[in-house]
């Protein structure tokens, strides 16, 4: 396995109090790696180290080694907008900025100094056919993203970070407001995109997690209580409370 990021004992807390306690994992390029537990056990939050959101909140601190390609992204010289460039994020709620698909999809890449007309199209037909929506949108790029269903809309928000061309794409909890149609759209882009990104999902979905993911990591009260291949882990777990957890019996 090679690992895209290395995690070696990471404390996050805020105004003192801790949210993630100790946790050491390391991440593997180019698969999905689906984070579960129930609420309040430090899954976005771990998923924001990774891009150090986390740093934007007032009181954060953060402790221990998060390796990305072997270098330690909490370094004082690494540019945390640079890093979030190369480490784009999808969140649970589609927000769609009020522009037509087209300027939705190059909005980064303009910012980032691509004036190119030739190029931004190419990158929106390459990020709308990653995210699965070329084909519903190909006809109406011109029309207002506001216009569009919640599962196109979180489907546009994809092709928005794969526009910026990251190694890494963070999703929280991307489906929680979908119906099973425009979450097995995700999902299938999900499977495709792996083969040249390092997916991380936090889910509330177990049955998503068993479903796409290559590996998944269970958190509990800030802690990882066991991670490992999901086949095995939704098979034979090795702790009694990830397979309480994943039977339903808490959470």
């Amino acid at each position: 396995m090679t690992a895209k990021f290395d995690i070696r004992d990471l404390s996050v807390s805020f105004h003192g109090k801790p949210v993630i306690r100790h946790i050491s994992l390391q991440v593997a390029a180019n698969g999905i790696l689906g984070i579960i537990g129930p609420a309040s056990s430090g899954k976005t939050t771990f998923l924001r180290v990774l891009n150090r959101m986390n740093e934007l909140e007032q009181g954060s601190s953060v402790t221990g080694q998060v390796l990305m390609d072997g270098n330690d992204i909490y370094r004082s010289e690494v540019d945390a907008v640079a890093l979030r460039k190369s480490v784009g994020m999808v969140f649970a709620l589609p927000v769609p900025l009020p522009m037509s698909i087209h300027d939705n999809v190059v909005y980064g890449p303009t910012l980032a100094g691509i004036s190119d007309r030739g190029r931004l199209t190419e990158l929106t037909e390459k990020s709308l056919k990653a995210a699965f929506l070329w084909e519903e949108v190909k006809d109406r790029l011109n029309t207002s993203g506001l216009r569009l269903s919640g599962g196109q809309q979180q489907r546009l928000c994809l092709a928005r970070v794969l526009a910026m061309e990251p190694g890494v794409i963070l999703l929280d909890e991307p489906c929680s407001g979908l119906d099973p149609i425009s979450t097995a759209k995700i999902e299938d882009a999900l499977t495709e995109l792996k083969r040249q990104y390092t997916i991380v999902l936090v889910t509330n979905n177990t049955k998503q997690a068993a479903r796409i993911s290559d590996e998944t990591a269970f958190f509990l009260m800030g802690e990882l209580i066991e991670m490992g291949p999901t086949n095995q882990m939704f098979t034979a777990p090795r702790q009694k409370r990830t397979n309480d957890y994943i039977t339903g019996r808490f959470g």
